[in-house]
């Protein structure tokens, strides 16, 4: 979902991460800095929903700072349209690595299309950061 799709303003709506929650009960506290995610695939569903509303400043501070890019540059004709994990690893409460599987489809000037990857996650100081992922 795009920015214009998804409605930042609306935290009723369902959360783009397809949790089945709304914005507010799920991503929107963490997009807003009053939560952060208590495991790995939490976060990962929260960059999802970033990705789908535009968030670049939500992504930059998740990046773990040894392999986060200067700048970041989202692709706006990428409508963000559906998340499915298929797989997490570790991630959890009390772990300190964790990675998850997942695909994001998304749609572009009428085409569909996915990303698959697999996102390796770490926990530094009680905070969850995306380390790196392998497209494939």
């Amino acid at each position: 979902m795009s920015a214009g799709a998804f409605g930042r303003a609306s935290g009723v709506q369902p959360c783009a991460c397809g949790s089945g929650a709304t914005y507010d009960a799920c991503c929107g506290p963490l997009h807003r800095g009053e939560a952060v995610a208590e495991t790995a695939e939490a976060l990962m569903r929260s960059r999802y929903a970033a990705f789908a509303l535009d968030l670049s400043d939500y992504l930059m501070a998740t990046w773990h700072p040894r392999t986060r890019p200067a700048t970041i540059e989202l692709d706006t004709a990428l409508e963000w349209v559906r998340l499915e994990v298929l797989d997490t690893t570790g991630g959890g409460r009390g772990d300190s690595e964790g990675e998850v599987e997942f695909t994001a489809h998304h749609r572009e000037d009428g085409r569909r299309g996915h990303l698959h990857e697999r996102s390796r996650f770490v926990r530094r100081g009680g905070r969850w950061f995306y380390l790196d992922g392998v497209v494939g």
